[in-house]
């Protein structure tokens, strides 16, 4: 019996000690502390990946570093060619003007001329023109009473101001126009797109702001200072060929500029004008003087010039709807005027009444064209027809 007790108080013993460490088990579990992080790399595997990272980081901005500098050199081309594009023509300067815009020159056309607003040079010359008409603006270093300043100050319409500054680039050109300047390229081309640009401008404009005062005193002065310089080219030291291709170069761009029924019917009569003062000049004037020469010259070049204009624009005006009629009674009268001084020097050179007389039977012959022959004067007609 005493050993069957102490089997049975062995057996609760050990019962009791499994329950005991079962319990302690579980209570460390339950109040288990919860991991530690994973172990950081060994240190040469951080030296090791910051050092690539660093080096791709390097190379990435020394390519946009490069790639910056690059541009910045672009840019800086691009400016030196804006303030002087003249370094970098695009045609050399031996190149002459691709769009034919001196064709006969000082030749009488049986058709009339090509309109001077045609497109067949290119747009690249249009911007680069543009840009030399800039920076020829920011380099005149105007006073304050020039008159593109009184015109911005009065209008501050675009078309003026732009009609103004093309017309000085214009007369710009041709007071510097040397014979060497003729064998550039850059001087035809630039004339062209001045031009085209003063025609393009003016045919943007409506009536009304074309007889505006200071649109008419741009073209007045612009046919006087050509007429001018056409007149004294002969002026000088230089040979007799080279100032007569000035003055034909002169005579060529006021015919051009004559394609506009606005600027033309002024330009003849601010021609047929100034024949009548030479001739009167010439009627004083000693034929041994030095300027008589030039001054005869001058007289077949405007007498040609007016038969250039009437024989390639006079019908074409006549269709426009803002045709002046007042305007074109005056400068035939003017004509008219001028072939009556012309005759005071028959005895002295008898091919200025030829000359003009054939002008006249050419303005004659147009007139009669005309259909509104009816609304001008009776006098005139007669007078004309005489």
């Amino acid at each position: 019996m005493e050993i069957v007790r102490e089997q049975a108080k062995s057996n609760s013993d050990e019962s009791l000690k499994l329950a005991v460490a079962m319990a302690i088990l579980r209570s460390k579990l339950l109040h288990k502390p919860p991991s530690a992080p994973p172990l950081p790399p060994p240190p040469y595997s951080s030296t090791a990946a910051a050092a690539s990272s660093s080096d791709d980081d390097a190379l990435k901005w020394k390519r946009k570093a490069k790639e910056r500098k690059q541009e910045i050199v672009r840019l800086k081309e691009d400016l030196k060619v804006a303030e002087d594009g003249s370094q970098y023509d695009l045609f050399p300067k031996s190149a002459s003007c691709k769009c034919y815009f001196f064709d006969e020159l000082g030749l009488l056309s049986p058709k009339r001329t090509g309109d001077c607003s045609d497109r067949r040079f290119s747009d690249v010359l249009r911007r680069r023109f543009l840009r030399q008409v800039r920076i020829k603006e920011r380099k005149r270093r105007r006073t304050n009473d020039s008159l593109l300043h009184r015109i911005s100050e009065r209008d501050n319409e675009t078309n003026v101001e732009q009609l103004s500054t093309s017309v000085d680039f214009l007369l710009e050109l041709c007071d510097t126009l040397s014979p060497q300047s003729l064998e550039e390229g850059n001087f035809k081309n630039w004339c062209h797109q001045a031009v085209d640009f003063i025609l393009g401008t003016l045919a943007t404009m409506s009536p009304t702001e074309k007889n505006r005062e200071p649109v008419e005193g741009i073209i007045n002065s612009l046919i006087m200072r050509l007429l001018r310089r056409m007149c004294s080219a002969l002026q000088g030291d230089e040979s007799h060929h080279f100032d007569t291709a000035i003055q034909f170069y002169i005579q060529h761009l006021m015919r051009k500029i004559g394609n506009e029924a606005f600027v033309g019917q002024r330009l003849i009569f601010a021609v047929s004008q100034r024949i009548s003062a030479i001739a009167e000049s010439l009627l004083f004037m000693d034929p041994f003087d030095a300027t008589f020469p030039s001054m005869n010259n001058s007289m077949y070049m405007m007498i040609q010039l007016i038969e250039f204009l009437v024989t390639d624009y006079l019908l074409t005006w006549s269709n426009a709807g803002d045709f002046e009629i007042r305007l074109l009674e005056e400068w035939v009268v003017s004509v008219l005027q001028g072939r009556k001084a012309l005759e005071l020097l028959e005895n002295r050179n008898s091919l200025y009444v030829l000359y003009i007389d054939r002008v006249i039977g050419v303005v004659a012959k147009q007139v009669g064209q005309l259909s509104f022959l009816h609304k001008l004067s009776p006098q005139i007609l007669e007078n004309l027809y005489s």
